[in-house]
């Protein structure tokens, strides 16, 4: 008997034959993973009339989006990546949300205000930025990424006071 072989007339595993198609593929789960791991920028809520409003009067809000390009290199790949936003959520602090497509103006713009409806302390108002992410590889045609990516500003704190009119004489 054979004892390569064995009793059952098995030969052993071989190693599979190097081919010269296999090269590393990149795929667009790669180039997700990818931009996780760097991250995209989050945006700080801006206020106005900042640090305190007024119960039912409009709170300006507005963020400062900066452009998102960045060039690494996965799997020995060239890739371009530039990520747009595509909505934001202003998270108002007090259980509220609204979403824009816009990124909000300081005053005189009041392209995104809120009102609050009662006084509160130490209001957490933050704007949450959904992105639209494209990429292209060794500088072929751009591809977008079909899942977009959410990032959460940090919390601007923010009182909100009653107050209440009063006539004086001239």
């Amino acid at each position: 008997m054979d004892p390569v072989v064995g009793n059952y007339g098995c030969q052993p595993d071989q190693p599979p034959e190097p081919q010269e198609d296999d090269e590393p593929e990149l795929t667009p789960g790669d180039v997700l993973r990818a931009v996780r791991e760097i991250g995209l920028p989050s945006l700080q809520v801006q206020v106005q009339p900042g640090g305190e409003t007024l119960v039912n009067v409009p709170t300006i809000f507005y963020a400062s989006p900066q452009p998102f390009e960045r060039s690494v290199t996965l799997l020995d790949f060239d890739v371009d990546l530039v990520a747009e936003p595509v909505s934001y959520q202003w998270v108002h602090g007090d259980g509220t949300t609204s979403t824009t497509g816009q990124p909000g103006r300081p005053y005189p713009a009041m392209d995104v205000t809120h009102q609050y409806l009662s006084p509160a302390d130490d209001v957490q108002a933050r704007v949450d930025v959904t992105y639209q992410v494209r990429y292209r590889v060794d500088g072929g045609p751009w591809q977008a990424i079909a899942q977009t990516l959410v990032a959460a500003g940090p919390a601007a704190v923010l009182d909100v006071k009653d107050a209440a009119p009063v006539l004086a004489k001239p």
